[in-house]
C-alpha cells in the first residue's frame, strides 16, 4: 500500500512538473505567433492524437458524447483558460502568472456552491480571501506596467475552475481517455473562432501569419507533453488518491520559477514571491481543511448506513 502511494506521488510530481515544462515551451514562442493560434494548434493536434488513440482502444463507442452541453462548457472553459494563460506568459514572468492561476481551487469551491449546490464552508471563504490578497500582492508591479492585461492569469484560473465544475458534473459518464478527447475536441473549434476574431480585431499581438516550422513543432511538443502530464496525474490519482496528490500541484510553481530564471531571466522580486507564498498557503489550508473534515470520526449514535 505504501509502495503504491509513493509511486502515485512520484507520478503526480512528474505530471505537474511536465505541465510547467510545456508552459516554458509556450513562453519560448513569445513574439513568434499569436497566443490564440498557438492554443488552437496545440488543441487541434492534441484532439487528433487522442482521437487516434481512442479509436484504437475503444472503437466507435469511445466517441459518444454524454451530456453535450456540459462537454461544450468544458471545451469553452479550457479554451478560455488556455488563451488567458498563454497570453499572460507572453507579457509577464512565468512564475508570477503560474502563481495567480493557483487561485483556481478557491474559485472552484465558490463556483461549486453556486452551480452544484455544494455548501461553501467557512474554510472556503477564508482561503479565498487570503488567496486574493496574495493575488493583489503579485499583481502589484505587473498591473502598473501592463494594465488590465495583468489580470489574464485570473481569467485562466476562472476557466480552469469552470472545467473542474464540468468535470464533476460529468464524472463517470465516459472513460478518462474519452473525457480528455472530448475536452480537446470541444475546445478546438472555439479556439479557431477566437483565433480568427483576434486576427481581425486589429490588435497586432493577435495577428496570425504563416508560422515557422519550429513553432508548429513546439506546439506539437506541448500537445504531447500535456497529454503525458495528464496521464501521469491520472495514474498518481488512482494510486495515491486525489487528496494525497493535491499538494503536488505546487511543484508547478517551483518548476516555473526555476525555468523562468534559467531560460528567460525572469527573477520575481521578494514582494511577488511573498504574494505567491500567500496563494500557496491558502491552497494548502483549503486542502488541509478538506482532509481534516474527511477523517473526522462519525457522530455518536449516528445511524449505521452500512447495515446489510
Amino acid at each position: 500500500m505504501k509502495h503504491n502511494e509513493r509511486s502515485g506521488l512520484l507520478f503526480a510530481l512528474a505530471g505537474f512538473a511536465l505541465l510547467s515544462c510545456g508552459d516554458a515551451v509556450v513562453k519560448s514562442m513569445t513574439g513568434l505567433w499569436a497566443p490564440t493560434a498557438i492554443a488552437t494548434t496545440r488543441y487541434v493536434l492534441g484532439a487528433i492524437g487522442l482521437a487516434a488513440l481512442l479509436a484504437q482502444r475503444q472503437g466507435r463507442a469511445g466517441f459518444t458524447v454524454p451530456l453535450p452541453r456540459v462537454q461544450l462548457m468544458r471545451g469553452a472553459a479550457v479554451a478560455m483558460a488556455t488563451v488567458g494563460f498563454f497570453s499572460a506568459i507572453f507579457v509577464m514572468p512565468l512564475s508570477e502568472a503560474t502563481s495567480i492561476t493557483f487561485t483556481s481551487p478557491m474559485i472552484t469551491a465558490l463556483l461549486a456552491a453556486l452551480f452544484l449546490g455544494e455548501p461553501a464552508r467557512r474554510e472556503t471563504w477564508i482561503a479565498s480571501l487570503v488567496a486574493f490578497a496574495g493575488v493583489l500582492v503579485v499583481l502589484r508591479p505587473n498591473f502598473a506596467v501592463l494594465g488590465w492585461a495583468a489580470l489574464l492569469p485570473l481569467l485562466s484560473a476562472v476557466g480552469m475552475s469552470l472545467l473542474m465544475i464540468g468535470n464533476r458534473a460529468s464524472a463517470g459518464k465516459a472513460t478518462p481517455l474519452a473525457m480528455q478527447f472530448l475536452v480537446a475536441a470541444m475546445a478546438s473549434p472555439l479556439l479557431i473562432v477566437a483565433t480568427l476574431a483576434g486576427h481581425f480585431s486589429g490588435i497586432a499581438r493577435f495577428a496570425v501569419h504563416w508560422p515557422q516550422w519550429s513553432v508548429v513543432a513546439r506546439c506539437a511538443l506541448v500537445a504531447c507533453s500535456a497529454s503525458f502530464a495528464h496521464w501521469f496525474i491520472y495514474m498518481g490519482t488512482t494510486r495515491a488518491g486525489a487528496a494525497s496528490i493535491a499538494p503536488m500541484t505546487y511543484v508547478q510553481l517551483v518548476v516555473a520559477l526555476v525555468l523562468g530564471w534559467l531560460l528567460f531571466g525572469d527573477v520575481p522580486d521578494a514582494v511577488a514571491m511573498l504574494g505567491a507564498a500567500v496563494i500557496v498557503a491558502a491552497g494548502l489550508y483549503l486542502w488541509w481543511a478538506g482532509r481534516s473534515r474527511a477523517v473526522q470520526p462519525p457522530i455518536a449514535n449516528a445511524p449505521d448506513t452500512n447495515a446489510g
